[in-house]
């Protein structure tokens, strides 16, 4: 006789096969830090030093990467981690003016900040891209904001192209699963090991931080606008992170950013009486600014946010209300 244990682990209460043997020491010899036959273990998680609630927003000395962030919501948010005090390296894939925001960035407010080129849906290139900025930034990784992402401009799913189809989910959802493989397996060895990637002392990390950007869509169903593969992209993201909220207890926090309808080239498809709409739906009656994304970001990615793991943070002015 089996059944469902309460994580979901088929047990045979009869006589364990040896084949549900080596499943369960699998299971657990990786979950050692996190959770020991169904309980968490306790205080695996370190607190902040000091109750001062402006020094837990500082970044000073910090590593983070931004995907899609030569223009947009990923600009904005290298932007505000540069202002707290990171080192941040913008990945862009076709927007080359992000060398030049890169510099600005620098300039502005005395941080180091390299733009870099990456196909977020290749895993190869994800983790190489990873691996050479540690390197070059201090050999540390403490932020990284998955934040790559496409929309999707042909209606009904069933009048749509399968290769659009396919190319939303490689960027939105398979984008994130690569940059979160390779970001958490940094946050993991420098927890375990406490030590940069060149060996040398790794001093404050508390966790890694990971965020990715979903969107309002991926909890609800926008109108007019039809989407849906859009919104199982996102839907996806956000589950996918609370998921890895539970599997990194221990060295990273895991949460997401799903911003409503903000301002930025991704929403140039919609034309003037879509967005007129979009407002009228809107308690707030307005688009949201990138920069109004700032500080949701920072909260999340910094010391403040130590005990907040597996959210998902709606910035939507209101829309999901009604």
């Amino acid at each position: 006789m089996s059944h469902l244990g309460r994580r979901g682990i088929k047990i045979d209460k009869k006589r364990p096969s040896a084949h549900h043997k080596v499943i369960f020491t699998t299971v657990y010899d990786k979950m050692a830090t996190n959770m020991q036959n169904g309980a968490f273990r306790q205080d695996n998680m370190d607190v902040p030093k000091g109750d001062r609630v402006l020094p837990m927003f500082s970044l000073k000395g910090r590593t983070a990467m931004v995907s899609g962030a030569g223009a947009g919501i990923g600009l904005a948010v290298a932007q505000a981690y540069a202002e707290a005090g990171a080192n941040v390296a913008i990945w862009y894939n076709s927007n080359k003016q992000a060398v030049t925001e890169a510099e600005k960035i620098e300039k502005t407010y005395g941080v180091k900040c390299k733009a870099y080129q990456v196909d977020v849906i290749s895993p190869e290139a994800v983790e190489k891209a990873i691996v050479d900025i540690v390197k070059e930034f201090n050999g540390r990784l403490d932020i990284f904001v998955a934040n790559s992402g496409i929309a999707w401009e042909e209606g009904a799913f069933l009048d749509g192209s399968v290769e659009t189809a396919r190319k939303v989910m490689a960027v939105n959802v398979d984008g994130v699963m690569w940059c979160a493989k390779s970001a958490g397996a940094h946050f993991r060895r420098q927890k375990k090991e406490g030590t940069t990637l060149d060996g040398k002392p790794l001093d404050g990390f508390l966790a890694g931080s990971f965020i990715a950007t979903a969107s309002m869509s991926g909890s609800i169903v926008n109108i007019p606008q039809l989407q849906a593969v859009y919104n199982g992209s996102k839907a996806a993201v956000i589950h996918f992170c609370r998921s890895l909220a539970v599997e990194w207890t221990g060295f990273a926090r895991v949460n997401t950013v799903s911003p409503g309808y903000i301002r930025t080239e991704i929403s140039n498809f919609a034309p003037k009486e879509t967005k007129d709409q979009w407002k009228n739906k809107t308690p707030m009656g307005r688009e949201g600014r990138v920069s109004e994304l700032k500080g949701p970001y920072l909260f999340l990615a910094s010391d403040a946010a130590s005990y907040t793991t597996g959210l998902d943070m709606i910035v939507d002015g209101g829309y999901c209300l009604p």
